[in-house]
């Protein structure tokens, strides 16, 4: 007989986990949520989801955080009756390994969807996802963010979840405005990676969180310095104005809020990934538009892989080819020498990539690696444990102050002539680098048609929008 209150566990990674209590469980009695399970991320188990998040009526001491390697054991201590899997990047084989571990013990496996965990916005919503980590959804979105600037329309950017605070109170709701924003959130090297491309152009602001209808629509946090509770102004009514929100996803997730235009990113370097891969073949599935992205760096084959499997599984979606276009600052510092190359950190490990922007630009310039794992201290060394396919690359870690430290010591250990660094970030403002650095960055070109101008305009048109200013 159906119990009248089921107990459910929520398996998660600080991201899509928080969000699907937010928007379904966190006021219904129906469901009483007795712990979530962490993975992916270092350091984030072992704390508590606080109860002004989980909602005091039903949850007044909070929620606990569990390591995901209890979960057989938790599901039996606490009489769980539902297991709702809500990370993302995953293999299929993978989310079924969790599914019979879940099942073994008893509970049900469960992957929530759109209907129930969307929120509407009362702006025009374009959302970007991706079918794995690193196929190019950020520098997409920057691209889409150029073209709607330079049309005229103030566009407010919400990126998917990365609350690493021990407090997430203090990270309810988050504004990035200017790079000063970044140091006084507290942000990892993994938050700025996504957040300082946005705000250094200052083309546009962009907003983060834990509570996805509050940064929004506004609500209260706690000031990440002085822990007071303020009350912050949401996405949809910045103090700068919105025109259109845009959601930049993390990993391969679909969006939190309703798209009025979904665009996904497929990666032909990582060929069938597209239909093998949870959620994001979901992603491709929704898209509107799919933006088959690096083809000037992987084969004729793989493209038509990839090319084939999306018009499979979404026959009437847009694909646009485009290129992921490298810039060096100082390619003098390659040709000849021997370099350590600082790839973006989940690109590399739950993201499978063999290579990044700067062992391209390295090898392109005539430099040589060298291999960092004989020199890796700390949580670093984990890391190469952990993921040790990851080869001579150093992924730019830093979860936390103490692997931001590892990652400082293993590049000073590390005997090279330069430091090449292909993350999204002015690594050197952060952590010090003794020995001459070059910086790889890299843009979203379009290919022939159709071009992401042409679905913009179309967008545009089609739901009647009218910037309210023109931007210089």
């Amino acid at each position: 007989m159906r119990k009248k209150v089921r107990n459910v566990i929520i398996i998660g990674a600080a991201g899509r986990d928080f969000h699907n209590f937010n928007t379904f469980f966190r006021h219904n009695k129906n469901y009483n949520v007795v712990a979530f399970t962490a993975e992916q991320i270092p350091g984030i188990d072992d704390r508590m989801y606080p109860k002004e998040l989980a909602g005091e009526d039903l949850y007044p001491k909070g929620i606990k955080i569990y390591p995901e390697s209890k979960l057989a054991e938790l599901i039996k201590e606490f009489d769980v009756d539902d297991c709702v899997f809500a990370y993302s990047d995953k293999p299929y084989a993978y989310v079924m390994g969790i599914s019979a571990i879940v099942n073994a013990a008893g509970a049900n496996f469960w992957l929530m969807g759109p209907k129930d965990t969307m929120v509407k916005s009362k702006k025009p919503v374009i959302a970007v996802g991706a079918t794995r980590t690193g196929c190019g959804k950020s520098q997409t979105s920057r691209k889409i963010i150029e073209y709607l600037v330079g049309m005229g329309f103030r566009v407010v950017a919400v990126r998917h979840p990365m609350p690493y605070d021990p407090d997430l109170n203090k990270q309810i709701v988050q504004r990035f405005a200017c790079v000063d924003d970044l140091k006084y959130q507290n942000c990892t090297i993994e938050e700025m990676e996504e957040y300082e491309p946005h705000v250094v152009t200052k083309r546009n602001v962009i907003y983060a969180g834990v509570d996805y209808e509050a940064i929004l629509k506004g609500g209260k946090t706690k000031d990440p310095q002085t822990g007071k509770w303020i009350e912050m102004a949401g996405a949809e009514n910045d103090p700068d104005g919105c025109d259109i929100v845009l959601w930049d996803g993390g990993n391969n997730d679909f969006p939190f809020y309703v798209p009025d235009l979904t665009i996904g990113v497929a990666d032909p370097l990582r060929p069938g990934a597209e239909v093998s891969y949870y959620p994001g073949e979901v992603v491709a599935r929704m898209a509107d538009v799919i933006v088959i992205n690096k083809i000037d760096s992987a084969s004729l084959d793989n493209i038509n892989t990839v090319r084939a499997n999306l018009r499979k599984i979404n026959p009437t979606a847009k694909q646009i080819d485009a290129a992921s276009i490298l810039t060096v600052d100082k390619p003098e510092l390659l040709k000849g020498k021997k370099v350590l190359v600082v790839e973006d950190g989940p690109t590399l490990t739950h993201g499978e990539m063999k290579i990044g922007a700067g062992t391209v630009a390295a090898l392109k310039h005539g430099a040589e690696l060298v291999d960092p794992r004989p020199y890796v201290v700390g949580k670093l060394a984990e890391t190469f444990k952990i993921y040790p396919n990851i080869g001579t690359l150093l992924p730019a870690m830093g979860y936390g102050k103490e692997q931001m430290k590892d990652l400082e010591k293993t590049i000073a250990n590390t005997p090279c002539d330069a430091v090449v660094v292909g993350t999204p970030i002015d690594l050197p403002r952060f952590i010090k680098i003794k020995q001459p650095v070059v910086k790889v960055g890299y843009e979203l070109q379009e290919i022939g048609t159709p071009t992401l101008k042409e679905v913009l305009d179309e967008f545009v048109a089609k739901h009647n929008l009218k910037p309210k200013r023109r931007r210089k």
